[in-house]
């Protein structure tokens, strides 16, 4: 046993292992006796790839070099691709088509024209031979785009970019047609409106064309309902849901006779998520009298089966903390999962026999037996906040088996504040946080007021205080380590991506707590976020600040760049340089007035990169620069590789 001060130990857990060993997984389906997946990886510059396993087990890329499955729709994508009887249907990132793959084609063929649209969160109507989605129209630079439902034919026709089914909303989601054709559910909703903030689900009848057919049926919604996911029973005589209008997200049951929805399962959990991206799934129809469903209680995922005749919930044994793209085909489950000690898996149940497969993992690193001794499982915790209230997050402790430190000493703590910010941290393993607790620096996940999973009440607590309830609870939730005695305070820093990153700047330069950060592609001016950003979240900041340019006095008040003079400790700021998110001007723009005063600064802009970096040297470079940058600035300890 090695005798050193926390911050210092030398550790396996090095960037080049995370990078070299690490894939990222989501978005699985059920195609026959087939399973699929979506792989990114970053050792192919990020590339994500369609993987198909057969029945027999045996996996293979569906999607050929040098097609990458991604869509830009909403910027941040999801539901870039779908599958149905052995046939592939996806958007590919470069030219952003939809494309047709499958055994009778050598090579994807383009079913969409050259041109500015975008394409994604699309399910197949067979009998009519088309691919039903949601599309993103660019085509008119001088205003804004459009986006609506449409439908294009798969084969033996010219290209076209789609026939409308659905207009009029500012945004779409989640279309799905019923069991017989006859029928098109989705979801909408309008500015300033956030998904989890109101949307409306909608029934339009269809003719025997596919085409609509008299108005639609409004099925629930408002502007203070989310509804999440829709999905058809399998008579098509009703659509499953799910709506916080109780204050949590929970599973319904609507008729298209309009009768009131029917609770199922009611419960203090979230059946539902933030909808950042398109394609999402916590829940399935596993049979004419089964749901297979994933939630959220205290922060945890659990995952079970709902009896609908008799409304009873029976969970599902696993070991996961982590569910998401929840997918059944009578008796087979399929999902993506993860825990604090392990890593993110594309897992198999199947309900009659009990029996569990793990189909893929993220990585294999957890399994080494060499490196297990080297990882640290997150605990939950409550802490005392602002108002008389509670916050969470997930504490990791400093560990490595090698090393002790010296008696008394307390070790630095990196608080990490996740992105949305209507987000939550992540249970799964991640090696990048083992990469900090493994060198002995303790970490703590923030789940500020504001986050998912806690209700709609909690997620509300940021509604015109983003920079003050999320700060306040970064500094809250790291002071009570430190009163704890299980962290140093004086060896505190503060880290964080896109609105982490902003949390992290703002920490920085209105409190007095954290002595260095890092930000990566955070935002730094309010006002230039709300003027010159994607449509997505261009009316984002109404809620979380207020109305822009109406109360442009609380975006000045808040933007760290305009009170650089206040923020006088060490920060490094990592920059994608083809963000439209966070455009790569905003992270300058600090930096210079940072510069300009004496501060230390670090500055790292990435080729290639946009809004979250998936190039493996873009990562490894990252990681090993902020703890360089802290060891030098903060920690004062010797570095060890």
């Amino acid at each position: 046993m090695n005798l050193a001060s926390y911050g210092s130990w030398k550790s396996p857990v090095t960037s080049e292992l995370i990078v070299a060993h690490s894939i990222g997984l989501s978005e699985v389906r059920i195609d026959g006796s087939n399973i699929c997946w979506l792989e990114s990886r970053p050792q192919e510059a990020g590339r994500s790839v369609v993987v198909r396993q057969s029945a027999g087990g045996v996996a293979e890329d569906f999607t050929p070099p040098p097609f990458n499955v991604r869509t830009r729709v909403h910027e941040y994508g999801g539901g870039a691709w779908t599958v149905a009887g052995g046939t592939l249907y996806f958007s590919h990132d470069s030219d952003q088509r939809l494309y047709r793959m499958g055994p009778d084609l050598g090579q994807p063929v383009a079913l969409t024209p050259q041109g500015d649209w975008r394409y994604g969160d699309g399910v197949l109507d067979q009998r009519r031979a088309r691919w039903v989605g949601v599309r993103e129209d660019h085509t008119q630079s001088s205003r804004e785009p459009v986006n609506a439902i449409v439908a294009i034919h798969t084969g033996g026709r010219s290209l076209e970019a789609g026939q409308v089914l659905a207009a009029g909303h500012d945004f779409y989601s989640s279309p799905r047609l019923s069991p017989d054709g006859r029928w098109l559910a989705y979801l909408a909703w309008d500015h300033p409106r956030m998904p989890w903030d109101g949307t409306m689900l909608y029934a339009q009848p269809l003719d025997g064309d596919g085409a609509p057919s008299g108005e639609p049926l409004v099925l629930g919604g408002s502007l203070e309902e989310s509804v999440f996911q829709p999905e058809w029973a399998p008579d098509g005589s009703a659509v499953f849901f799910v709506s916080d209008r109780t204050g949590w997200w929970n599973l319904y049951r609507r008729g298209l006779d309009l009768s009131p929805a029917d609770p199922i399962a009611p419960m203090p959990a979230e059946f539902g998520q933030a909808q950042w991206v398109l394609g999402m799934s916590t829940y399935a129809v596993a049979g004419r009298q089964r749901l297979v469903c994933s939630y959220i209680s205290k922060g945890l995922g659990r995952l079970a089966v709902i009896d609908l005749a008799s409304g009873t919930l029976t969970p599902i044994e696993a070991p996961y903390t982590d569910f998401s793209s929840v997918r059944a085909d009578g008796d087979t489950v399929l999902f993506r999962a993860g825990s604090a000690t392990t890593p993110a898996s594309i897992v198999s149940v199947d309900l009659g026999s009990g029996k569990t497969t793990v189909v893929r993992k993220a990585t294999t690193v957890a399994d080494d037996p060499a490196l297990a001794g080297y990882f640290t499982g997150g605990e939950p915790i409550e802490f005392p906040t602002e108002g008389g209230r509670t916050a969470f997050g997930l504490y990791y402790p400093a560990s490595n088996p090698d090393y002790t430190a010296p008696e008394g000493e307390r070790p630095p703590l990196l608080v990490n504040c996740h992105g949305g910010p209507t987000a939550a941290a992540s249970t799964t393993l991640d090696l990048r946080v083992q990469f900090w607790t493994s060198r002995g620096i303790s970490v703590l996940d923030v789940n500020y007021g504001g986050s998912t999973g806690y209700g709609r009440e909690y997620r509300q607590r940021l509604r015109g205080n983003w920079g003050i309830v999320d700060v306040d609870d970064c500094v809250r939730g790291a002071r009570f380590l430190a009163e704890k005695g299980l962290v140093d305070r004086n060896r505190s820093v503060i880290t964080g991506s896109s609105a982490g990153g902003y949390t992290t700047l703002a920490a920085l330069a209105f409190r007095d707590f954290f002595r260095g950060g890092a930000s990566r592609y955070g935002v730094s001016h309010l006002a230039g976020l709300a003027e010159d950003t994607h449509k997505f979240e261009s009316r984002y900041l109404d809620s979380l600040i207020g109305p822009y340019p109406e109360r442009k006095d609380l975006y000045d008040a808040r933007s760290p760049l305009l009170h650089a003079e206040r923020l006088s400790v060490p920060v490094i700021f990592f920059q994608g340089d083809e963000d439209r998110v966070v455009p790569p001007n905003q992270t300058e723009r600090m930096v210079d007035a940072l510069r300009a005063k004496g501060t230390a600064v670090g500055y790292l802009l990435f080729s290639g990169e946009r809004h979250g970096f998936r190039k493996a040297e873009s990562i490894q470079r990252a990681l090993d620069a902020e703890l360089y940058f802290y060891a030098v600035n903060v920690f004062a300890t010797g570095l060890r590789f």
